[in-house]
Parts: structure tokens; C-alpha cells; sequence
């Protein structure tokens, strides 16, 4: 890909973290985020990812991979609060940029997109160490539970961590103070959802 065209698909990538994790997945305005990249033609989008879902696509990739460099797989006997310690620390530590914060808002809404509730995760998560752990966290949680609650459970635990990081994102952008420093507040977060897991 030319160097221009690099440039503008990361213009036009973080243009459109801003205004989905403002005006919403399906509010947001391809216009304006053409508009807030600095691009003139309306089609940008649609040329460099093809649609709406595309961009998303590549929101999502791009964070996923920042997260997979910090992520580890814990051992077959971890206990369950280090497996959700594994998966929470590194999507948490997105909370500490701009463009982070607007993904974990993004992400919330596309909680349900991780496939996690079915047999069929989305295939983002296929060979990455995030769907390794996410095995990990099935394999600990199936023999009590059994297959169906199981998948309920880890795709709860996907809705309840990114509604907690989005609110905490939003606050962060809002000036709200935060009530327990970010190592407190992420431990504390391991500790209710583990629970929640095992009750």
C-alpha cells in the first residue's frame, strides 16, 4: 500500500474510533468521519474498507493486536481468577490513550459480535492468544457448568468487563473522578467477575 494511502487509512481509522464511541456504531455518519479525517471524497471509506463493517473490521484489528502483544496464556493449573486477570489487565490497559478509550466505548456495543454465546466465535478471535485464554476460561468453567451455561457465562463476562471499561472510559473523557486508581479498579473487577463466574 503507498505510503498516502497508509496515511489516510490510519487518518481515516481514528477518525472513525472517535465518532463511533461518540455518536454510536450505526449513528455515526460516514460524512463525518470522512469529513474529521480530512478527506474531500465522500466514497473513502467504502475505497479503503469497503463499508461501515469494514472499518469497524479494522478498528477492531488494530486494537486487537496492540492487546495480543501483552497477552499469555495461563497454565492448564491456573486458577480462574488468573485466567480472568489474563484477559482483563491487557484490554484494561487500553484505558491509558485516547484512541483506547474511544475502542473499549466501541467494543461495548459490539459485545454480542464476539460470538462467544454460541458454538461459533466471530473468527477475529481465531489463533490469537485472546481466544486461547477465552478456551482456557471455557475448559475451567465446563465440567460444572456444562457446554450451554458455559457459553453463557464467558459471553456475560465479555458484556459486564466492556460495560465496566466503557463507563470508565466515558468518565475519563468527562472529567468524572474516579473513585479507585486504575490497579485498584482493575483488581477489584477481577474479583467481581470471577465471582460472578463461579457463582
Amino acid at each position: 500500500m503507498a505510503r498516502d494511502a497508509t496515511e489516510t487509512r490510519a487518518l481515516l481509522i481514528r477518525a472513525g474510533e472517535r465518532r463511533f464511541a461518540r455518536d454510536g456504531v450505526a449513528g455515526a455518519k460516514l460524512s463525518d468521519i470522512v469529513r474529521d479525517a480530512g478527506q474531500r471524497n465522500d466514497s473513502a471509506v467504502g475505497y479503503h474498507f469497503g463499508s461501515r463493517q469494514g472499518m469497524l473490521t479494522a478498528i477492531v484489528t488494530k486494537h486487537m493486536a496492540a492487546m495480543e502483544a501483552d497477552r499469555v496464556v495461563p497454565g492448564p493449573d491456573a486458577a480462574l481468577v488468573e485466567v480472568v486477570a489474563a484477559i482483563v489487565d491487557p484490554t484494561a490497559a487500553l484505558l491509558a490513550t485516547e484512541d483506547g478509550r474511544d475502542f473499549l466505548r466501541i467494543i461495548e456495543q459490539l459485545a454480542a459480535w464476539s460470538g462467544l454465546g454460541t458454538a461459533r466465535p466471530n473468527e477475529v478471535l481465531t489463533g490469537t492468544v485472546l481466544g486461547a485464554q477465552l478456551g482456557r476460561l471455557n475448559d475451567l468453567l465446563e465440567p460444572r457448568f456444562g457446554p450451554v451455561l458455559t457459553r453463557e457465562r464467558v459471553a456475560l463476562l465479555v458484556t459486564f468487563l466492556t460495560a465496566a471499561l466503557a463507563e470508565r472510559a466515558r468518565a475519563r473523557e468527562n472529567g468524572t473522578r474516579q473513585r479507585l486508581n486504575h490497579e485498584r479498579f482493575v483488581q477489584h473487577l477481577v474479583n467481581v467477575l470471577s465471582g460472578a463466574l463461579s457463582a
